[in-house]
């Protein structure tokens, strides 16, 4: 699969302010001013902002895209403080976006951040994707995930599906005209529970990578995790990297798959 890569805006450009902030950065390698430039002008939604979506969304403000969509219902609570970076101990009971959008505009004003007090589902996720070029999917609930990859495949959207359990992390990046996460998990498990074990560095761990692969699939790069499963165990560091083939018959992406190979055609890489 070849990556796409997307347009500099002409009237989008870096003032002194933006130059001087990610001076450290423009030297890093697929990024330089015109890759700066691509983030500025990019759209990013980020589902749920607790561990792994929290710290995506500090890495994608601090990287300097221009407007991050958060998603999230409910409050702070005081079992969220292990792992949830924006928030902290006096904001308990405030809704979480509210918190998210202060400390990310605290930390980058050049970024708009707007707030979606809702969790993803099918009856919002289309609604959520549109006009943006990526999404970080870091919900608990396979439902939630689920819900977001068919909103992103069907609206063309680079999709990176980030998740941890206890010392494990794992990053599928979903791209156009390639496997899904449907394709490598087409049901929610039934016996799956939102609560499951959580240190907060290892969801810290998952949030970065996350956030790597958002930047530099905007900046004109190819994805890393693209089309493959990449697992990381934190306590031994050892990483291992599965192929995933579109699965045909797919409900999300493998009908215009393979009513392309039945007429002789292709999807495009």
């Amino acid at each position: 699969m070849r990556h796409r890569q997307p347009p500099v805006d002409a009237d989008v450009l870096l003032s002194p302010d933006e130059l001087d902030r990610y001076a450290w950065q423009l030297g890093v390698t697929d990024l330089g001013v015109a890759g700066q430039r691509r983030l500025k002008q990019a759209s990013v939604l980020v589902s749920r902002i607790g561990g792994v979506g929290g710290t995506a969304a500090l890495y994608l403000a601090a990287a300097g895209v221009g407007r991050l969509v958060l998603a999230h219902a409910g409050p702070v609570r005081r079992d969220d403080l292990n792992r949830q970076v924006l928030m902290s101990t006096p904001e308990l009971g405030r809704p979480r976006i509210e918190v998210a959008a202060e400390r990310l505009a605290a930390l980058n004003p050049h970024v708009v951040v707007e707030t979606v007090g809702e969790n993803v589902s099918e009856a919002n996720a289309s609604r959520l994707v549109a006009g943006c070029a990526a999404a970080v999917g870091a919900a608990p609930l396979f439902t939630e995930r689920l819900a977001l990859n068919a909103a992103a495949v069907s609206a063309g959207v680079v999709l990176v599906d980030a998740a941890m359990y206890d010392m494990e992390v794992r990053i599928f990046t979903v791209v156009p005209g390639g496997p899904c996460l449907a394709c490598l998990c087409p049901e929610a498990p039934p016996q799956w529970k939102r609560e499951f074990p959580v240190l907060g560095a290892v969801s810290g761990v998952a949030g970065a990578l996350a956030a790597v692969e958002v930047v530099r699939s905007l900046a004109g790069a190819a994805p890393a995790a693209a089309g493959r499963l990449v697992v990381l165990d934190v306590t031994t560091l050892a990483c291992r990297q599965v192929e995933i083939a579109p699965r045909s018959g797919c409900r999300v992406c493998g009908t215009r798959a393979d009513r392309m190979a039945s007429a002789g055609d292709t999807p495009p890489p």
